[in-house]
């Protein structure tokens, strides 16, 4: 079974810090991911995801997620239920996170330029509880590694990529 989920999107409100009464840092905030069609009035959708994040994680990103900002969330559904004071169930369905990547830099949102060096972060990107125990993401680790690489590997405008049948693995 597998229970897997990857998001990408911008934040609707800043990261709300608490902590458990056992010490545990937990952060909540939700985040506003695009639909890839428009509605009946031509505009595009999003749905508005809530996201949780635990201990060193949550604490990051705290620290350095703010609304507006654009962040890839790695991480699992979880529906959990309550009853509440009148007594009925409520289902909540979240996002509990265990890796956030920032996509832009405070300044490059600042200065309303978003176009060059996007994809990488200036701030350190974090993935709590799978071993990497705050490596900054400028290392040689699971995320973004910092080269001087400005080329697209994307462009092409859409034209066949020529690949023999060797070079496929499968």
């Amino acid at each position: 079974m597998l229970n897997r989920i990857i998001l990408i999107g911008r934040l609707t409100r800043d990261p709300e810090l608490r902590y458990t009464p056992a010490g545990v840092a937990v952060t909540q905030f939700t985040l506003a991911v695009d639909r890839n069609f428009t509605g009946q009035n031509g505009e595009r959708e999003a749905d508005f995801i809530p996201v949780v994040t635990w201990r060193q994680l949550a604490e990051t990103c705290a620290n350095y997620l703010r609304k507006g900002r654009l962040a890839a969330v790695e991480g699992r559904i979880q529906v959990r239920n309550y009853e509440n004071n009148e007594g009925k169930r409520v289902y909540v369905t979240e996002v509990i996170a265990d890796n956030v990547r920032f996509l832009e830099s405070s300044q490059n949102r600042e200065g309303g330029n978003t176009s060059s060096g996007a994809g990488m972060p200036e701030e350190p990107s974090y993935g709590g509880g799978s071993g990497n125990g705050g490596n900054s993401g400028r290392g040689n680790n699971n995320n973004f590694s910092r080269n001087n690489n400005t080329q697209d590997p994307f462009s092409g405008d859409g034209k066949p990529i020529d690949i023999s049948d060797d070079d496929l693995p499968f």
